[in-house]
Order: C-alpha cells, then structure tokens, then sequence
C-alpha cells in the first residue's frame, strides 16, 4: 500500500516505485549532454591536429583511427567493471565521475604537444565514455515503470539525437567565431574546449545533486561480487537476454555506419560529380541529417508502440524496420538525387528503431540487482559491433560500392529480426500488462 503511494510521474512517464520527478528530470538533462559531450571529440579533435599540431592531413587518417582503437580498447576492458562498481556503490558517482573524466580530457586536449599527449587525453577520455554511457543506460533502465519503458528510451534517444545537435554546432563552429573575434587559432581552440569541459562540469554537479543515491536492491539482496563479474555471461542463458545482445551488436554498429559512411558516401559522390571539397563534404553532411532529422521525428511515434507490445514482437519489429531502411539504399543511383531523401528517411526511421527496441528488451529483462553488469556486457557487445561492422564496412566501401556496407548491415538485421521471431515462438516472456509492477 505503500509502495503504491510512492508512484510518481514525471509527464507522461510512470517512474518506478521510489524514483522522483526531480530524479527524472536530472536524468533527461544527463540523456541531453551525455551523448553530445561524448560525440564532441571528433570535432574537436579534428581542430587540434590541423591547428594546434599542424599534422599533414595525409596522415590524419591513421591517427584518427589509432585514437579510435584505443578508446574502444578501453570500453571493451572496462565496461564489465564499470557496470559491478554501478551494482555496488550506485549509478550516481560513477555518472558523476564520467562527466569529470570527460571535462579533464577536452580541458587537457588543447594543451597536447605530441600524439603521445593526444593519446593520454582519449584514454582518459575513454575511461569518461564507459562512466557515462554504461550509467546512461542503466539508469535509463532503473527510472521507468515497466508500462513507461518505451516511451521515455524514446525520449532518451530524442535528447541524445539534440544534444549531439546542439552541441556539436555550438562548440563546433565557436573556434571560428572567436577567430573572427581577433582571438588567434591556438586560443580559439583552447577557449572552445575549456568551455565544452565546463558544460561537462556542471553536469557532473547537476547528476551528483539530482540523481537518486544507493543501488535498486538492498545491501543483503547484492549478488557476490564474483557474481556480478560474470552475470553479464550467465544471464544470456535468457534467450531474450542473449537477443538484446545480438541486436546491441548490430544496433550500435548501425549507429556507427551512418556516422561513418553515409557523410563520406556524399561527399565522394559530390566529388565525382565535379563538386568543389567544402560543397561535397556539406551536401554529404546534409544527407547524414536529414537521416538523423527522421530518427528524432520517428522516436516519439515508435516509444509508445513499444510499450503497447511485447518487447521481443516489438524489438522484431524494430529490426525489420531497421533491415529495410538500410537494403532500401540499394535502390538509390546517385545519393544527390531528389528522390534519395525518402531512404534516407527510412535509414533513419530504422536506425533508432533498431536503438530503442534493443534498449527496451534489455531494460525489461536484466535482473535488478545485476543491471550494471548485464547492462556493461550488453555495452560491450555494441562496442564489438562498431569494431567488426566499421572495419569490414570500410573495406567493402572502397573496394565494392558505397552502397555495400549498408547492404551487409541490412542483413544483419534482418537475421536478428529472424532471431527474434524465434524467441517470441519459444520463449516470448510477459507483457507488462501480465507482470506485478510493484514487485
């Protein structure tokens, strides 16, 4: 009876039994900045080694990618630990932590003097990623009520897709503003990046004060630590648990294609086409957002679906979308054509819903007092995805068709889409309707 008059909301969103409103409200401005913050780097970076390092460009590539692998080396380490400490101390320091690790590195970048430097700084950097998207998605698990869950991932996914927006297009085109301000490239780019490490200051201060304190379960209830090193493997004995795996690999690796490939396949096309560099790279740029511009769109329509479904129909679903949008690409000729833009919006369409569908199964199905850590093995199996579908795409889009990387990723989907169909067959778990939401 209790338990019942601790039920709050926040909007439309039921949070769990003792979640508050101003818990969910700290948490939807973390869903804001997290990502943004996170994405940063490659702007940011990109403005340190033409500026501050004067590095030929014809060598940028490969340091970009060096630096790349040792962020992902990093999170695939640590994600598991990251998400035990989570179980054992709580979500809120280690969020907290995360922003603080974030702000020491883009404070230190522009201060970089040698590669040696830079790559010190992504590896504090990397430590900041695992923190804060491994807390994200936990505590994006922990807040809702199972009858909510679809609705606020897909605010979540909303607010990721307009910090990264917002963000970027502020700090990013800061340098240039202070340039033309008298200040000189060097300042510029101190400047910038000591105000990108403020913001993540001050939502490390916001998460500290806002977020709930202590783990979801009791300190008796806590599994041995032993335990929750190997519960991220030992719960895929769920066989729903084992399909959110498979669709964070490919989910994440859908993310991560779009980012990488769909901007680069404008702007060589452009290229092709007689275009000048800066118009070819602004029109690739503009087909990457007008994927994105559908993915925000889409995201409130397909959250409330979510919860009106079974999560395993609903993450099937969500994977078919996702497998049309991207072998839908195989029909276009030249990416500048008009009548591109419609799948474009599908790859959109399909990208976020492959995204909210992984996360609402998992969030469904990982045991309360192990969520940190099955959610660290759920992070680490997108991170393997990114590694494996970016690798093998890069090679299929120079030595195939641009189109190529985004054909294997459509079937890819679509296999986990079967996967899918499979468990909802044989093992398709309980609708919230039919669980105790109080329990």
């Amino acid at each position: 009876m209790n338990k019942t008059a601790s039920i709050h909301s926040l909007g439309p969103i039921t949070l769990a039994p003792s979640v508050l409103p101003r818990h969910g409200i700290a948490y939807l401005y973390s869903a804001f900045f997290s990502i943004g913050l996170i994405t940063f780097v490659s702007i940011g970076q990109a403005y340190i080694l033409n500026e501050h390092l004067k590095i030929p460009t014809s060598q940028q590539g490969a340091i970009s990618g060096d630096l790349v692998f040792w962020t992902e080396v990093i999170t695939l380490m640590f994600f598991i630990p990251a998400g035990v400490l989570m179980d054992r101390v709580g979500r809120k320091p280690i969020y907290s932590a995360g922003f603080i690790l974030l702000a020491l590195a883009y404070a230190l970048y522009p201060f970089s003097r040698s590669l040696s430097d830079l790559t010190l700084c992504r590896i504090i950097y990397a430590f900041g990623i695992v923190a804060v998207t491994g807390a994200l998605s936990t505590v994006m698990i922990d807040y809702p009520a199972e009858r909510s869950r679809g609705k606020l991932i897909a605010i979540t996914g909303f607010l990721n897709g307009l910090g990264i927006v917002v963000l970027n297009s502020f700090f990013g085109g800061l340098p240039q503003k202070l340039v033309a301000k008298g200040f000189s490239g060097n300042d510029a780019g101190i400047y910038t990046h000591l105000g990108i490490a403020g913001v993540a200051l001050v939502s490390a201060i916001v998460v500290g004060l806002g977020l709930k304190g202590g783990t979801p379960v009791s300190k008796k209830e806590r599994p041995p630590l032993r335990a929750l090193f190997t519960s991220g493997i030992s719960c895929a004995k769920n066989p729903r648990i084992l399909l959110s795996y498979a669709a964070a690999f490919v989910a994440r690796g859908d993310q991560s294609i779009i980012g990488t490939f769909l901007p680069l396949w404008g702007t060589t096309s452009g290229i092709a086409m007689g275009m000048a560099p800066a118009e070819a790279v602004k029109k690739g740029m503009m087909i990457f957002i007008i994927s994105q511009a559908a993915a925000l769109l889409w995201a409130p329509v397909i959250g409330p679906l979510i919860d009106r479904w079974n999560r395993v129909t609903a993450l099937a679903l969500c994977m078919s979308l996702a497998s049309i949008g991207y072998l839908s690409l195989g029909f276009i000729g030249n990416p500048h054509e008009p009548t591109s833009i419609i799948f474009f919006v599908l790859l959109g369409i399909g990208q976020i819903s492959s995204f909210l569908g992984a996360q609402s199964l998992i969030g469904q199905e990982a045991p309360k007092a192990e969520r940190g850590s099955v959610i660290g093995m759920f992070n680490i199996s997108g991170a393997i995805g990114i590694l494996v579908i970016t690798t093998i795409g890069g090679r299929l889009f120079d030595s195939i068709s641009p189109k190529a990387p985004f054909i294997v990723v459509g079937t890819i989907n679509a296999l986990v889409m079967l996967a899918g169909i499979m468990v909802r067959l044989k093992a398709p778990g309980k609708s919230f309707q039919t669980e105790h939401e109080h329990a």
